[in-house]
């Protein structure tokens, strides 16, 4: 077996895939090879979402996030419709329930246009009804260029085409990396199975961002923390009442996006998800504890930083992973007729979010350069929607700072 890569990437989910395949579009002569430590790529992150294609409307107009989302966003819509990957285009309404919530959804209004994000429109009480009819809101958005999709079809297909190209490119799954050997200007990537020499290293570990950086021998003063988002199911009862998609206004002190409803592609509603810090990176349940996990989080001094400042927003978030009549009231805050036989207990998903030392959210991209390794230590939400995009900043960042020829 032929070891020696030009690229080894560490990490098989979405952005690394999208990653590999931009290189070997950019540089079929190069040899790109992806090393995912799960028995299947997009196991973690990319698999657990849920499955939105992203408008691009939330974000800061010209800042990395909001380019990506919406570029990012029609070359996935384009890149599904070539490759035959279940999608639906359905739109989304963005809703108002307090005249509180007036201002900031005005704001999110103008950073759609300034974004340049296509058909969206301020629409009223009456409207909300029409597209929504059990939906209750003085106000809301229609977000209609927002749809929903599987990630991991997506994921699965960027593999395939990774796999077929004609460079000698391929993807690896059940190749856990344990460690880096430097000599003579290359790497070899240790796994608990094999050996793999390549010129250059790129990491996208998602959950495991930060170790995998300090591992390969690279310095970062952030640090990943997990957080699971519970989900609930609409049973058949509740499933009429909601037609595509309805989310809140968003709460602009915190970066998720609040409890919403989304029909998934492959069937069925869900509602969710909250937002708690976990115990086990990638422990999905709400048991789930890993000693390793906690000792690291809990030793960090931006885990501090981060609960003082946001304490109250946790406390309510863990209120809701644990009332099934808590979490139904935070639903009913957009539909007031949501029964508890309409909702059942569904599975979670865990988001990586990296935190500095001062307790900060990094909002947007962090990307560590040391030697011949590149380290992406974050790739925030909209990473799945933007993944073409984001794939392809990395890759040209590579080429530049790699000086690949």
């Amino acid at each position: 077996m032929q070891n020696n890569y030009d690229i080894i990437i560490v990490g098989g989910g979405i952005v690394g895939l999208a990653t590999a395949y931009k290189l070997t579009q950019q540089h079929p002569n190069k040899k790109v090879l992806v090393l995912e430590k799960e028995n299947e790529v997009a196991a973690h992150q990319t698999s657990h979402n849920s499955g939105v294609i992203h408008s691009g409307i939330y974000y800061k107009p010209g800042s990395y996030k909001a380019r990506n989302c919406v570029s990012g966003r029609r070359e996935l819509v384009a890149f599904a419709k070539e490759h035959k990957i279940q999608h639906d285009i359905c739109g989304k309404i963005i809703v108002a329930t307090h005249e509180s919530e007036l201002a900031h959804m005005n704001k999110v209004y103008n950073n759609g246009i300034a974004n340049g994000v296509e058909n969206i429109e301020l629409i009223d009480s009456k409207r909300i009804k029409e597209i929504e009819p059990y939906c209750e809101g003085i106000a809301g958005l229609w977000v209609g260029c927002t749809g929903i999709i599987d990630y991991g079809d997506v994921a699965r297909k960027y593999a395939e085409l990774i796999n077929a190209s004609s460079g000698g490119s391929k993807v690896m799954t059940s190749q856990k990396v344990i460690g880096f050997e430097k000599s003579n200007n290359q790497t070899t990537v240790i796994t608990e199975k094999a050996k793999f020499t390549g010129n250059y290293i790129i990491t996208t570990s998602g959950l495991q961002a930060d170790r995998i950086t300090k591992k390969e021998g690279t310095k970062t003063d952030s640090a990943i923390v997990g957080f699971r988002g519970d989900y609930y199911d609409l049973t058949d009862k509740g499933l009429s009442k909601v037609k595509n998609l309805i989310y809140p206004v968003p709460n602009p002190k915190f970066p998720f996006l609040g409890v919403h409803f989304t029909r998934m592609i492959k069937g069925g509603t869900e509602c969710g998800p909250n937002a708690v810090f976990v115990f086990d990176r990638e422990g999905y349940s709400k048991t789930a504890f890993s000693l390793r996990d906690t000792s690291e989080a809990l030793t960090y001094k931006g885990t501090w930083k981060f609960f003082a400042k946001h304490w109250q927003f946790g406390l309510d978030e863990y209120r809701g992973a644990f009332s099934k009549t808590y979490f139904l009231n935070r639903l009913r805050k957009l539909i007031p007729s949501l029964q508890m036989e309409d909702i059942v207990s569904s599975r979670c998903g865990i988001r990586a979010m990296a935190l500095g030392p001062e307790g900060e959210m990094l909002d947007d991209f962090k990307i560590e350069k040391n030697g011949n390794a590149m380290h992406v230590i974050n790739s925030p939400s909209p990473a799945a929607t933007a993944s073409l995009a984001y794939g392809n900043e990395i890759a040209l960042m590579a080429i530049e700072y790699f000086n690949l020829k």
